[in-house]
């Protein structure tokens, strides 16, 4: 068991499924629509519980229906929520459209994340006793900074997932132990495209980086080490709305446990695999026996 703590966002997904995304100013018809709890904060918190480790979530939800839906699968997951805050208003929502490839296009509204804008008493005690507190953005960035620099006081492993992309303070980037950038973040964040070259420019900022790939699999790169990829298990997507969130869940528990790096990738993968063949964010991610299956 390992204990992680994730600071992030809760999103009610309201997702449409289409043959194809439409273009600027067309009409599509839809095959199906569902609402499921997502947010990447919670994708993460429930793929990392699901996977094994003990896991608490500081983030908001709204007052509204969606915002009770938000905090009871997370329990029901295994997720501790007595530090998600409840703020008035909505909760936070994501509008994703999925097409027949499996590709995705979201736009999301942060709701009851946009007041999580600091760290408040009795958060930084369960950062402290954490080994690993997981960030991503789409909480004010001034609650990512505060989340990053409280686990380097306590000396916690600290792994940002950069999305959405945007530039990045170099006083977070100081504080991250881990970066985790897809391969279209990674060159957003570097200026580079070739996932080699940014990931050595990221390191510059950073000490480890992973670079999620895709069905290419995964690229780990450190200072000091040769880089190396971890190929992913080949299989028909069918929605990838939550891969990357269940890869960083299953990463933290793996290399909590004290898997090498590239085991731990390598276990992340097959999670992320299995998540990919299912439809919709949390209730896409497998649980440890599934992982360990696959």
């Amino acid at each position: 068991m390992t204990d992680i703590v994730v600071l992030g966002s809760t999103n009610m997904d309201l997702v449409a499924y289409v043959a194809r995304a439409p273009h600027r100013g067309e009409t599509v018809t839809g095959r199906e629509f569902r609402t499921v709890p997502g947010g990447k904060g919670a994708n993460q918190a429930i793929a990392a519980a699901r996977a094994g480790g003990t896991v608490a979530m500081i983030g908001a939800v709204g007052s509204d229906d969606f915002g009770a839906r938000l905090r009871s699968t997370l329990a029901a997951s295994g997720v501790d929520t007595d530090l998600l805050r409840t703020a008035d208003g909505a909760s936070g929502t994501a509008h994703i459209v999925v097409d027949d490839e499996g590709g995705n296009a979201i736009v999301v509204i942060p709701g009851a994340n946009g007041q999580v804008t600091d760290l408040v008493p009795g958060d930084e005690a369960v950062i402290a006793a954490a080994d690993a507190l997981l960030l991503q953005l789409e909480l004010p960035l001034s609650a990512v900074l505060a989340g990053a620099e409280a686990a380097r006081r306590h000396g916690v492993r600290t792994v940002l997932t950069p999305a959405p992309a945007q530039p990045l303070p170099p006083e977070l980037l100081a504080a991250v132990d881990l970066l985790v950038p897809n391969e279209h973040e990674a060159a957003a964040l570097s200026g580079i495209a070739d996932p080699y070259a940014a990931a050595e420019s990221l390191l510059r900022q950073v000490p480890e980086v992973v670079i999620t790939l895709g069905a290419a699999g995964s690229l780990y790169a450190a200072r000091d080490t040769k880089p190396f990829t971890v190929p992913a298990p080949r299989v028909r997507a069918v929605d990838t709305t939550a891969a990357g969130d269940t890869f960083v869940g299953a990463l933290a528990v793996a290399f909590g446990e004290g898997r090498p790096m590239e085991e731990a990738m390598s276990w992340a993968s097959a999670a992320a695999s299995l998540c990919v063949q299912r439809t919709g964010a949390s209730s896409s991610m497998p649980c440890r026996s599934e992982i360990e299956d696959a």
